[in-house]
């Protein structure tokens, strides 16, 4: 070859590279994909990959592929980390996470300190939002959600249901005392009082305490008659195996988050020990689907990406959020951080048009104010939709 030649190939070798690089986006996807949380961290992740490949089938955003870079949050101290390493050396446009209420408060911090968009997916502790931050915005319900429901839930349907009255139930609030399960409680003590709940017995732990024998002791000695637990799945299961083990039977037991909400639980607490647990959390799989157009797609998507039924609905919620922040960018030019926050604002999805059921439309430090969680039940095995009635597709069994 030629010296002309040869120079001539070179050049275009490195415009091909050239654009090659610059026809990527680089977005973080940083979750707890090991250690104790690792579980609803991929499962959540997964939400967040089938989005991407949806958007990279139809061409990508603004012409360029999107390339999601992992970091591991497996505790406070690596999302810190993890979060630094993915705008100072990947270079990300966003960083998109996270999960863990405690992992998202550290690594939003850092993203806000450096300018990077940091969109949470499906952490609910109320500090997620509750710092007035720029640059984070969030697309899930959060723990107010979450206490109102299941507040509602048990003045409107569980109380009936056991013939009381609401002011005559003794509820128990239990919870894993981070800020996720601290702000859940909170709220669930102030919608209590306002409905005239007597509220019994009210104990934070540790979420991973290795045993609950007391506080179930103090449970059934106080004649609970219905239990709240907000709780990540190893206490989830701790608590309804020891409750068993004591022979403790409240009248109802109603969970908060993704610890009641996962196949596993049911499946390391026993199908008959589960049978009847409420749980009220993101939109989960056995819900009316005219509520919620596009669930039987994700559905598809996932079995045909990962060979199995999703495993909560976690990676719902986060496909959800993804997908719209994503599409939005898409309209946008360019991916300055604040072109990037300017397209988020400028969301306005309706509710009941995607596959979690609610919209987007984002309100006072930027949460999301058309979030909604749904009230479940474990029914033969399965987690149903029991609440409200417009997403039910069961009735609710208490008592029976």
């Amino acid at each position: 070859m030629k010296l002309s030649s040869l120079l001539k190939a070179t050049t275009a070798a490195v415009f091909l590279t050239a654009g090659a690089a610059h026809a990527d986006v680089k977005i973080g996807s940083l979750y707890p994909f090991s250690g104790q949380l690792a579980l609803l961290g991929e499962e959540s992740a997964r939400g967040l990959e089938i989005a991407v490949d949806e958007l990279n089938a139809k061409g990508g955003i603004q012409g360029e592929k999107i390339v999601l870079v992992r970091g591991d949050a497996v505790d406070n101290n690596q999302a810190i980390g993890e979060a630094r390493r993915l705008i100072s050396l990947e270079k990300v446009a966003a960083i998109f996470g996270s999960y863990s209420s405690a992992r998202s408060i550290a690594a939003s911090q850092v993203a806000e300190l450096s300018g990077i968009p940091y969109f949470e997916l499906g952490a609910v502790a109320d500090e997620v939002t509750g710092r007035g931050l720029k640059y984070l915005f969030r697309t899930n319900p959060y723990a107010l959600h979450m206490g109102e429901m299941i507040i509602d839930m048990t003045v409107k349907k569980v109380a009936p249901a056991l013939g009381k009255k609401p002011e005559d139930l003794k509820v128990g609030i239990i919870y894993e005392d981070s800020s996720y399960g601290t702000s859940v409680s909170n709220h669930q003590k102030e919608f209590a009082k306002k409905a005239g709940l007597n509220v019994v017995v009210s104990s934070g732990y540790p979420s991973n305490t290795v045993d609950m024998s007391s506080l179930v002791l103090e449970l059934k000695q106080a004649g609970v008659d219905v239990v709240l637990q907000t709780a990540y799945q190893n206490d989830a299961v701790l608590f309804l195996q020891q409750a068993g083990e004591q022979g403790f039977k409240p009248g109802a037991v109603i969970g908060g988050g993704g610890g009641y909400s996962t196949q596993p639980t049911a499946d390391a607490v026993g199908h008959d020990k589960i049978e009847g647990v409420l749980d009220v959390d993101f939109t989960q799989y056995l819900v009316n689907t005219k509520a919620t157009p596009g669930l039987e797609g994700f559905v598809e998507a996932y079995k045909k990406k990962y060979g199995i039924s999703p495993r909560s609905g976690h990676s719902l919620t986060n496909y959800m959020g993804s997908k719209a922040i994503l599409e939005a960018l898409d309209k946008a030019k360019g991916f300055e951080p604040d072109t990037i926050v300017e397209a988020a604002k400028a969301i306005d999805i309706a509710d009941g048009t995607t596959a979690t059921g609610y919209g987007i439309k984002f309100g006072a430090n930027n949460q999301n104010d058309r979030a909604k969680m749904m009230g479940m039940q474990w029914q033969g095995g399965k987690l149903v939709a029991v609440y409200p009635d417009e997403a039910a597709t069961a009735p609710m069994k208490i008592g029976k």
